[in-house]
């Protein structure tokens, strides 16, 4: 099997109702040509139960009009059954003795080279089917008479008429049989979709609180369901309890750190004023200086980090262009002097599929590494299309060396470490696109300049 039908019959990836439809489709099929051949036996059974009746009272009119003179089979001239009179009529009669010889013959089956020959075994009739040697088939009626007139005779009266005949009231009970089944069929499959639509409302209610859930307009699941359902919303709601609790957990427990850190800090910064003070010590006060310093950089940084991680189940959006205003506004003051100019590429009510703060801290770092290196011209963009989101910088500035790109990429590299003028903030922007599940790239832009690319799911 070729991949691209090993993806086609993959029912994972299929909606739930479809597989239950095409479940029963397979099933009301399957029903529907069992069904078939029993209602057509059902129907051959009934139309040769009437062709035997009526061949049955053909051979009571030949038997009527019958007698026996001097142990010889007379008939009239003229037959009740005026079709047994006309040559161009299918109704055919035949009247044997009971060695199987032929005695009479009706006027209709003149012209007929059908060869049968009757089994007289006091069976009293029979119904059955022969051919002749052009290979028509014909229904045939064999029924024995002892008694004619009152008068003892031996005859087998046959009467017989061509399959033919009935083959077009056949063929249109048959047309008839499969527009019925297929008509049926399609009602059948309308009330199961039906019944199916119906009966997934609550499916469809759940996963409209579940979006309600994930975009934080509200906490939890409601009690509003099908009671099967019920288990399935009350687990979901620990869950979502259970990880609110642990986030709450997770930061209090960094902040009462960072707090708990502070007054040490503190004290240590106090002691390196007072080395500081004395002029052969002051080697020693820079270096324990410098490692306070960067003891309150990591704690800072693992903080900031544990707050703009990826939340589980609860999923944020939001509004690109306002967050955009507010960097811009701020960054504009602090490089006033360069006059730079912000281009936008992207539509004005876009929502990115990230948290604010995580969005704010990517964005921050990326602009001001621009705004830092541009000559004067900077492009943001962004678009959201095939289930991915992509977010773009790009500066007219001398851009990142191609030796130091590869570096910024690595995994687990500080994007603070790179050449000197080209990083592009701190660890925390490469924690939280890995926490999205997304990636960095940097090129060489249009504009001249670096082109900082990154790309992550949409949700």
């Amino acid at each position: 099997m070729t991949p691209g039908w090993r993806g086609l019959f993959r029912p994972l990836k299929w909606s739930l109702r479809l597989r239950l439809m095409l479940g029963a489709t397979a099933m009301a099929s399957l029903f529907m040509l069992a069904l078939l051949p029993a209602l057509r036996g059902a129907f051959v059974m009934a139309f040769e139960q009437s062709i035997q009746q009526r061949l049955a009272a053909d051979a009571g009119s030949l038997i009527a009009a019958a007698r026996v003179e001097n142990g010889q089979l007379e008939m009239p001239d003229k037959l009740p059954n005026e079709e047994f009179d006309n040559l161009e009529a299918n109704q055919l009669g035949f009247i044997y003795d009971s060695e199987g010889v032929l005695v009479w013959q009706s006027q209709s089956s003149r012209d007929e080279q059908l060869v049968y020959r009757p089994r007289y075994d006091g069976q009293s009739f029979e119904f059955l089917r022969v051919t002749d040697a052009q290979g028509r088939e014909f229904f045939v009626y064999d029924v024995e008479v002892d008694l004619l007139r009152g008068q003892r005779a031996a005859y087998s009266v046959v009467t017989m008429q061509p399959v033919s005949d009935y083959q077009p009231m056949y063929d249109g009970f048959l047309e008839q049989l499969y527009l019925w089944l297929g008509g049926a069929l399609l009602v059948l499959l309308g009330l199961l979709w039906f019944g199916l639509t119906w009966g997934f409302r609550s499916l469809r209610g759940i996963r409209a609180e579940l979006d309600e859930v994930e975009s934080g307009s509200r906490d939890s699941l409601s009690d509003e369901h099908p009671r099967e359902l019920l288990r399935l919303t009350k687990s979901l709601n620990r869950l979502l309890d259970n990880e609110r609790r642990q986030r709450e957990r997770y930061r209090n427990s960094l902040d009462d750190l960072a707090h708990s850190l502070k007054t040490p800090l503190a004290v240590l910064q106090g002691v390196s004023e007072t080395i500081a003070a004395q002029p052969h010590n002051l080697d020693q006060a820079r270096v324990l200086r410098s490692q306070i310093e960067r003891m309150s950089q990591q704690i800072g940084y693992q903080l900031q980090r544990a707050s703009l991680r990826k939340s589980g189940l609860v999923r944020h959006k939001v509004q690109l262009s306002p967050l955009l205003d507010t960097l811009c506004d701020a960054l504009d003051k602090v490089y006033r002097e360069k006059q730079v100019r912000v281009e936008r590429d992207f539509d004005e009510g876009l929502l990115v599929p990230m948290e604010q703060g995580a969005l704010l801290e990517i964005l921050g770092n990326l602009l001001e590494n621009a705004y830092r290196l541009s000559l004067g011209h900077i492009r943001v963009s962004a678009r959201v299309c095939d289930g991915y989101c992509e977010l773009r910088v790009e500066d007219d500035g001398p851009g990142v060396p191609m030796g130091q790109r590869e570096r910024i990429l690595k995994r687990g590299e500080r994007l603070d470490a790179q050449h000197p003028g080209h990083g592009i903030g701190t660890a925390v922007v490469k924690d939280i696109i890995e926490s999205y599940d997304g990636e960095l790239f940097v090129d060489e832009s249009a504009l001249g300049g670096a082109d900082f690319r990154i790309r992550f799911p949409a949700l």
